[in-house]
This record gives C-alpha cells, structure tokens and sequence, in this order.
C-alpha cells in the first residue's frame, strides 16, 4: 500500500504533466486553483485524470472544498 506522501508525490507529478508545469513549482501545501492558474473545469478534468490513475471514485461531497494537493491525496489515499 501505498503511503500518503507517495500519493501527494504522484498527485503532484500529475498536475505537473497535466497542466504542463515543471514539478518544482508545486507543493503538498499549496492551492491548486491559485497555484496552476484553473478554474473549477479544470479541476474536474484533473479530479477525473487522478481517479483514473488511481482507480477510485471521489464522491463530490468528499472534494467539495478542497483546494490543496494534501488534502486531496488524503481523500484519495482513504479509497485505495
């Protein structure tokens, strides 16, 4: 199993690929909206991107809010 900081690496390494962004420039802690410059689109493709890859399903209450890579590895680290 795979632990949280793993998840939050490969989240990260993801937005970064997605949003063509080097990976250096992204943090567990930061906002992803402010961070990659998205708007709430955007951040469903790259929700639906990250439950593809990690094989889960986030209901939209258990994202609703979030804002952070942390926080979002969390929600998706609780399904795997």
């Amino acid at each position: 199993m795979k632990t949280l900081e793993q998840t939050t690496e490969e989240i990260l390494g993801l937005a970064a690929q997605h949003f063509k962004v080097p990976r250096e420039q992204l943090a567990a802690g930061d906002d992803f909206y402010k961070t990659l410059k998205i708007d709430s689109l955007q951040a469903l493709e790259l929700l639906t991107r990250l439950e593809n890859h990690f094989g889960v399903e986030l209901p939209d209450f258990e994202v609703a809010g979030v804002t952070d890579f942390r926080t979002l590895a969390g929600r998706i680290q609780a399904r795997l």
